[in-house]
């Protein structure tokens, strides 16, 4: 099939790449031409495991990118992957996605062939029909199950994680098609073939409304279990109790499940905090409160602060050099947005300390916020000297640390996410354990 997809961030990239991996041919669609460029040279413009192989692989054959919506009529169908950044209030901003639907609409008005316009970008409920009606405005007429019958909306949430988004790419729990017309499924389905042909995944299908709405509850349940979990943590904390142990038990009942007991620092990243708090003001201008999910969002924020007193419990932070380690929100991704290395650099700096950062790939972006801060090109640089070190991304290579904490001046440590092995001649402290 010919497909467009409108966005190349982290799902644009990530969906435009594995698409053409399943033979279609995909023109992503961007309004950056640099990254245009890095796509049709075989760059991936994200840090992703793989999707940098398929980008190369595929790029001038089955892949190629630009920034003119030109040849959108050409194609089966579009993905809009647009962001929806959140204003001040939690609220979803719709402005960049509307206007590209409305794009799109303008270069499909006047055609003959039908054509379906999928959001992937994640969409609050009652904000869905803000992009639909830019889709009808810029194609001036109305659209299939409304009146009309040759352009359809519908809407295919992704489920994608950072750092393993190929992989849930290829072999999906469950797929989600969100229309209004018998053939609008079918070209989902003509999409989606050569996937379910090798990962036999459950296909679900209801309206673009529905669907959205599942994204949204998937990663409410996800975040409130991170936070329950740390919230019991911090209970196990207070009692001396390790909170791992009480998990794996917990987790071998099938109600509860084994997945998302880590406790720690919390979550971060763009899903998480930004779908949940979209769900709750979304919810609040229909008069109503969720209180489970304001409480998930008020433990996940409390997480930080916890860590960074447990290490003042130890240092005395007023001029103190802290080793701060990881800043991608989770390791495989160079994505520090809403990462919780965030707020521990700034509370450790509030409280007086200087603060040296490390991470394998994301330094680049944290400068972005952090202009000014001492940025190490190594685990073992930034714990040279420190007077004490955080641990704040579960990296792989920070589990192999050993010897590095004896060039500390003090080998004080607090871990955020259980990644170090206590051993003698550390001054070793967990968040929740």
């Amino acid at each position: 099939m010919r497909i467009n997809v409108v966005g190349s961030g982290y799902v644009g990239t990530t969906l435009a790449a594995s698409l053409a991996d399943l033979r279609h041919e995909v023109t992503a669609i961007d309004i950056d031409d640099g990254v245009a460029a890095a796509l049709n040279d075989g760059r991936a413009p994200i840090h992703e495991p793989g999707l940098g192989d398929l980008v190369a692989e595929h790029a001038g054959d089955r892949l190629r990118a630009t920034t003119s919506y030109a040849d959108v009529p050409e194609a089966d169908l579009t993905f809009l992957a647009i962001q929806t950044p959140s204003h001040e209030d939690g609220s979803i901003d719709t402005d960049a996605l509307c206007a590209a639907a409305e794009m799109t609409g303008e270069v499909l008005a006047g055609g003959t062939d039908r054509h379906l316009v999928v959001v992937k970008s994640t969409v609050t409920p009652p904000s869905l029909p803000e992009v639909s009606d830019a889709l009808a405005t810029g194609l001036g007429e109305p659209l299939a199950g409304d009146g009309g019958d040759r352009v359809a909306f519908g809407a295919n949430p992704e489920f994608l994680r950072e750092g393993t988004a190929v992989s849930d790419f290829r072999e999906p729990d469950k797929l989600v098609f969100g229309t209004t017309v018998d053939w609008a499924d079918e070209l989902l389905d003509g999409v989606y073939a050569p996937l379910l042909a090798e990962h036999d995944a459950p296909v679900v299908r209801t309206d673009p409304a529905t669907a959205m709405m599942i994204k949204y509850a998937n990663n409410a349940f996800l975040a409130a279990k991170v936070s329950l979990i740390n919230d019991l943590g911090n209970v196990c904390k207070a009692f001396d109790i390790d909170t791992y142990e009480v998990a794996e038990a917990i987790g071998l009942d099938d109600r509860i499940g084994e997945r998302f007991l880590r406790s720690g620092l919390g979550w971060g990243g763009s899903c998480f905090p930004k779908d949940t708090n979209a769900l709750i003001a979304a919810a609040e201008r229909e008069g109503y409160s969720p209180a489970m999910l304001h409480a998930a969002a008020d433990v996940n924020d409390r997480q930080p602060a916890r860590l960074v007193d447990l290490l003042e419990a130890k240092v005395d932070l007023d001029g103190a050099q802290i080793a701060v380690l990881g800043l991608a929100f989770k390791p495989g991704t160079d994505d520090v947005r809403n990462s919780r290395s965030i707020p521990v650099i700034e509370a450790l700096r509030e409280r007086g300390a200087t603060v040296v950062a490390y991470d394998p790939v994301a330094i680049e972006n944290m400068r972005e916020r952090f202009l000014d801060l001492e940025y190490a090109d190594s685990a073992a640089d930034a714990l040279a000297g420190a007077d004490g070190a955080a641990i704040v991304t579960d990296w792989d290579e920070f589990a192999a640390l050993n010897s590095e904490f004896d060039a500390m001046a003090e080998p004080i440590v607090v871990d955020g996410r259980r990644v170090v092995e206590p051993r003698e001649g550390l001054n070793y402290d967990g968040l929740t354990w």
